[in-house]
């Protein structure tokens, strides 16, 4: 998901874990947050046939307590993503039935964003004192997104 470039996700992992990130590892992040992104609208596109709707709400998406508290500590960091550059990621996967409703399509960048947020707070669980990311200690943490989102 090519947000706004390496250093928007660099900034991040920063601000939210105090984490050095290094640049070779920004691509795998940007697929993995796209990936998680994508699969949480295909259950809202469900969510949204089985209430008899058309139109994914952003009440459809599957956003947990845990998720909601994620996303105001990302708003804390007054941290912004570009509408744009998610749309066009999300452009590469097969089409979803449904269109978003405006309120959603706007909170995008907010979700994805706090997505790698999350992550970044995943990774400095597994290292409290190390402040470079490791690929294992990545590793882990896609896999525990996965389990969790």
């Amino acid at each position: 998901m090519k947000i706004e470039g390496a250093y928007k996700i660099e900034a991040l992992f920063k601000k939210a874990a105090g984490l050095k990130l290094a640049k070779s590892k920004v691509k795998e992040i940007e697929e993995a947050i796209d990936r998680k992104l994508y699969e949480m609208l295909t259950v809202a596109e469900e969510s949204a046939g089985y209430n008899a709707r058309d139109v994914i709400w952003l009440s459809d998406m599957p956003l947990t307590n845990a998720m909601k508290r994620s996303m105001r500590e990302f708003a804390g960091l007054e941290e912004a993503l570009d509408l744009d550059p998610v749309l066009e990621r999300l452009a590469v996967h097969p089409p979803l039935k449904y269109e978003m409703e405006v309120a959603l399509e706007k909170r995008l960048p907010e979700i994805a964003g706090t997505l790698i947020y999350i992550l970044a707070k995943i990774v400095r669980e597994f290292s409290p004192k190390d402040n470079s990311v490791s690929e294992a200690e990545l590793k882990q943490a896609f896999r525990v997104l996965d389990l969790l989102v």
